[in-house]
């Protein structure tokens, strides 16, 4: 049977994610605390007691998900003796899991995650004011019938199909009274339901202005540290996710790549 580990994106994020099993584990407890130490920051406070309006600005919400996805990776290969090269054929993620799809196979450490989580979440938010923004999910429509709630809903303002993450679910992203509109119009259209994501921010959507210079300089230190071949559980795969780390994570189109490794 092939299996595979595929790590989350924003908008899974919650307050108190990760605290159970930090109580419980020594190895989800060591997880957080690197990566406080990384970020120079107590990430991990804000992920167990703090208010959900700082957790999910993108600089805290990137990290923070990356952290708890690897405190259970190391609980699975500490605890449950679960050794990922041996137990899963592939690693993927959704926009920055795939940061945490890396770390899992060991192409980053969890501190080099950790820092390039915070520099993109910065660059992100710069490029669009809290609040300037949003996305929605359009579940039960197609990609054609959410590019027509899209097109319509813009008004003169951004809106992009941003994610097709599979038939019937579509994200939608752009100015927030855009996405408001799309999902006003997505519910006429037949769409079973339409949602605001708990982001800070427009992502993926093509239009979307990107902070490059900024881009640039934090992927300049991930071509520099965390790529030791000795440690690596995996082989990158992926192509087109390949180039697209390289170009500093650009907006991407409607179907957006995902990091994929194999395991030797």
């Amino acid at each position: 049977m092939t299996r595979a580990f595929v790590f989350p994106g924003q908008g899974s994020q919650a307050v108190g994610m990760g605290k159970a099993l930090a109580e419980a584990f020594a190895a989800a407890r060591h997880v957080f605390e690197e990566v406080d130490d990384a970020l120079g920051q107590k990430l991990s406070a804000l992920m167990f007691d703090g208010s959900e309006s700082d957790l999910v600005l993108t600089a805290n919400a990137q990290p923070a998900l990356m952290a708890v996805s690897m405190a259970v990776m190391r609980v699975l290969e500490q605890d449950a003796k679960i050794v990922l090269a041996s137990t899963a054929s592939h690693v993927a993620g959704h926009s920055l899991g795939e940061y945490s799809a890396l770390a899992a196979a060991g192409a980053l450490t969890l501190a080099d995650a950790a820092r390039l989580l915070r520099l993109r979440g910065e660059a992100m938010q710069r490029a669009v004011p809290v609040g300037a923004g949003a996305m929605a999910a359009l579940l039960g429509l197609d990609l054609p019938a959410a590019q027509e709630v899209a097109q319509e809903a813009a008004q003169g303002e951004i809106c992009d199909c941003a994610n097709d993450n599979a038939p019937g679910q579509v994200v939608v992203s752009g100015a927030t009274a855009a996405v408001e509109r799309a999902i006003v119009i997505a519910k006429t259209r037949g769409a079973r339901r339409a949602v605001l994501l708990p982001v800070s921010a427009p992502f993926h959507h093509i239009s979307a202005p990107a902070d490059c210079g900024h881009h640039r300089a934090a992927f300049g230190l991930g071509e520099n540290v965390g790529h030791d071949s000795r440690r690596r559980s995996g082989r990158l795969v992926s192509g087109p996710v390949a180039r697209a780390v390289r170009r500093a994570q650009l907006p991407l189109p409607a179907r957006e790549g995902k990091a994929v490794l194999t395991a030797p």
